[in-house]
């Protein structure tokens, strides 16, 4: 597992207590969502074109759809946030409310058990990394009050065939590769191919196998700041290929919103590091900003500036 960490940053974990219902019950509500016609989706958007709620798609270069996601927030709601105790500073992140599909009204509750089952999988990986690395397992600390986000996301089938030897996995990329800017991300796949790969050291791509049951651990760059690059962040990338459509949901856990991370005192180099602090309600406040700066079609902006929905129009 320390192998693992220090030089791909991604495992692959069984026996990880996750109830099978638990799992099935999400991704057979979400499975019905995203299979719903094109119009029923549309009107899961944002309805204040926040790109982190609700659905979306987003094409490629060509107008070809690329992925279709569905993002939920920690908190419904402002006033979610504040019951659940966090200021009135950090609770304004949740103005835009979440978006609940009303075609399956017990999708809320299945996400709830999810997101905690997938929370209390990211802790006990945490704390197994740092006995890895020889010191005790709360000396990173990803708390009781983590920061989290959910994803659930649905790439389109390969109409060339898994195999085609023609056409690179370069050519096919669904999600560039990136790194995630958690602690960790719990993700569980499905599809009929290995989609996700994961990057060696020498800069090659490993396919991460489907295995029934097992959830994936990627490592995030707070992490590896967390360890003063003890730990590498999961690069990854996703890659088309498949004749079913493929799917994965994943859970992004990072520290309170107050934390500054930092190199942990166990990992610190006395001699300086090269590692900036990074305050997590800085980043989370300027994630959207930051998002559409990078990604945004001037259209998107335009919707997110005046406070309304945006879907993508894409050609397939």
């Amino acid at each position: 597992m320390r192998r693992a960490a220090e030089t791909i940053g991604i495992i692959q974990v069984v026996g990880h207590g996750v109830p099978p219902e638990v799992i099935a019950e999400f991704n057979d509500g979400f499975g019905r969502i995203l299979d719903l016609p094109r119009e029923q989706k549309e009107q899961l958007t944002s309805p204040t074109g926040h790109p982190f709620r609700g659905w979306r798609q987003w094409p490629d270069d060509f107008g070809r759809l690329e992925l279709e996601r569905f993002s939920i927030a920690q908190y419904d709601d402002t006033e979610a946030a504040l019951a659940a105790g966090l200021s009135p500073e950090h609770a304004t992140l949740y103005e835009h409310a979440n978006v609940w599909p009303p075609q399956e009204p017990g999708v809320r509750a299945a996400a709830r058990r999810y997101h905690d089952a997938f929370l209390d999988v990211a802790r006990r990986v945490v704390g197994l990394y740092a006995r890895v690395l020889d010191v005790p397992a709360q000396t990173v600390p990803l708390g009781d009050d983590a920061y989290t986000t959910l994803i659930v996301n649905n790439y389109p089938t390969w109409p060339h065939g898994a195999d085609s030897a023609d056409t690179s996995d370069e050519e096919k990329l669904l999600l560039l590769e990136h790194a995630d800017s958690s602690v960790v991300t719990v993700l569980h796949q499905e599809g009929d191919y290995a989609g996700l790969q994961g990057q060696r050291p020498d800069g090659t791509w490993i396919p991460v196998p489907i295995r029934p049951g097992a959830l994936q651990i990627f490592t995030g760059t707070l992490l590896a700041n967390w360890t003063d690059g003890r730990l590498r962040p999961g690069r990854h990338r996703v890659v088309a290929g498949g004749a079913v459509t493929r799917r994965s949901s994943g859970l992004f856990a990072h520290p309170s919103l107050d934390t500054v991370v930092e190199p942990l005192a166990a990992f610190a180099d006395p001699d300086g590091s090269d590692f900036e602090p990074v305050s997590v309600w800085e980043s989370a406040n300027g994630h959207v900003e930051e998002y559409l700066r990078v990604f945004g079609r001037p259209e998107q902006v335009a919707a997110w500036r005046e406070n309304r929905p945006f879907v993508a129009e894409v050609t397939a």
